[in-house]
């Protein structure tokens, strides 16, 4: 069984980021404000360093090898709510519910290392790996935002997810 472990992201991880979030089979899943250029994703990575409560962004590793990227935002913090986002496997990686194992690593290190109370997060309405993902991992879908979003053409709805402390506690 393959070790997954999570990381902050580290400025020798830029190569690997940006071909991740610029390959062909993960970019049409990612928020269109999502940076994939070599400045964009270097400051976040600088920023993820330098504000680590605010901000992360997260390198998914294999038995020690980049296998995907997930992040976070402060999205209140008098009420310690944290946005998720930029989950992205490599699809060399893809059906090993690797993303599933590095959910619950990062929950635990939002709550309990980070002091968040709450994790929120949404997704294209068409990411049915997304939404899969997310229900698996825990979150608890709250709501719909229709036809949101323009992505890839067309108006798409946005799937909203939330997750609790008290959601994790058995």
């Amino acid at each position: 069984m393959s070790a997954v472990s999570l990381r902050r992201a580290e400025p020798g991880d830029l190569d690997f980021l940006v071909d991740l979030m610029t390959h062909e089979e993960v970019e049409p899943y990612l928020a269109v404000i999502r940076p994939r250029d070599r400045e964009g994703v270097a400051a976040e990575i600088e920023r993820s360093q330098a504000e680590p409560q605010e901000f992360g962004r997260f390198v998914i590793e294999v038995d020690g090898q980049p296998a995907g990227l997930m992040g976070f935002k402060v999205a209140n913090r008098r009420s310690r709510i944290a946005d998720l986002g930029s989950l992205a496997v490599h699809p060399s990686f893809r059906g090993r519910r690797l993303a599933d194992d590095a959910a619950q690593l990062f929950q635990r290190h939002l709550l309990d290392e980070l002091g968040y109370h709450r994790l929120q997060l949404e997704i294209y309405g068409f990411n049915e790996r997304a939404i899969a993902h997310a229900e698996r991992a825990g979150f608890v879908r709250e709501g719909v935002r229709r036809k949101a979003y323009w992505r890839n053409g067309e108006w798409v709805d946005g799937v909203i997810y939330g997750l609790v402390r008290e959601d994790l506690e058995p």
